[in-house]
């Protein structure tokens, strides 16, 4: 009797932890499903706003950490053909005559993608700008130099766009040539030398021929030598100044909605943010406002004629 009463036992609550198991696995999905929804129709609404807004064709080509696996795993991208395939048809049905703007925020990606992106742009006969509200590096600042005009954040950055063999610049590759006699490298380190050789000027000629729609000969060679020969590390930041420095038509005036749609955008799926701040209180000044006296008309972005 005792025994019976056990098995029975034991089955009902195995019974109850299947159920509880798949209303929480059901749970799971519908929130994933409905939550995912929910944020894309947000970005939708936003990207359509600032459209109306410019007047334009609005592409966001916007990589980092999202929670997009049924458990909750953080999965970062960077720039893939899929991406490519997806630009280019946004911009195939844009009219000739409408602008077109691009939101950059990535660390870059394959170099083909990057290029095909950017070739489209630079056939443009409309005005294309690019927008980089925090940083576009690698290939994501190959894209930003397609562009007739270049809106960053006060504090974004671009990075350089020397050619990388696998995990290893080309510029670094090529310079063991001058550091070892052949017979003390391996044949595989003597192959990429060879493939560095040739990414660097294929890259180096690409850049320029991006940059000729704007610069003479001269200094298109000049800008594409600077950015492609390896003279930085890939990450170096070259922020507005510097990109100033270097000739390219970059402006300031950040629009409030390329934030807004970046705050649609979360980092990660941990447990806690890893960045907190308190809101601020009606009143106060909002984001790009200062609380100070301006000491005379903002600076206007430049051209790059």
């Amino acid at each position: 009797m005792a025994e019976g009463s056990t098995t029975s036992w034991w089955q009902r609550l195995v019974s109850v932890t299947k159920a509880l198991f798949w209303l929480v696995l059901m749970v799971v999905v519908l929130q994933q499903v409905y939550g995912s929804n929910k944020v894309e129709n947000a970005r939708a609404s936003v990207l359509d706003r600032f459209q109306q807004e410019r007047k334009s064709r609005v592409i966001a080509l916007i990589h980092r950490q999202e929670t997009v696996t049924l458990f909750g795993v953080p999965v970062s991208s960077s720039i893939s053909i899929e991406d490519s395939e997806a630009v280019l048809r946004a911009i195939r049905l844009t009219p000739e005559d409408q602008p077109i703007d691009v939101i950059l925020h990535t660390p870059g990606g394959l170099v083909l993608a990057a290029e095909q992106i950017a070739k489209a742009l630079v056939q443009r006969k409309a005005k294309v700008t690019a927008f980089v509200p925090h940083y576009a590096m690698s290939g994501g600042s190959l894209i930003a130099l397609a562009a007739d005009e270049i809106v960053m954040d006060p504090n974004a950055v671009l990075g350089p766009v020397d050619p990388q063999i696998g995990d290893m610049p080309a510029a670094s590759i090529i310079k063991l040539l001058s550091l070892k006699k052949p017979e003390d490298i391996s044949d595989e380190m003597l192959i990429l030398a060879d493939m560095s050789a040739k990414a660097r000027v294929q890259v180096g000629v690409f850049v320029m021929e991006v940059l000729l729609k704007h610069l003479s000969k001269e200094k298109a060679v000049a800008l594409a030598t600077t950015l492609t020969e390896g003279r930085w590390t890939h990450d170096f930041p070259i922020t507005v100044e510097m990109a100033r420095g270097l000739g390219l038509p970059i402006a300031t005036e950040m629009p409030r909605t390329v934030y807004d749609l970046m705050d649609l955008y979360l980092q990660g799926g941990r447990g806690r943010p890893s960045v907190l701040y308190v809101p601020l209180r009606p009143g106060m000044p909002e984001r790009g406002e200062s609380t100070t006296p301006s000491p005379g008309p903002p600076v206007k972005g430049r051209s790059w004629r």
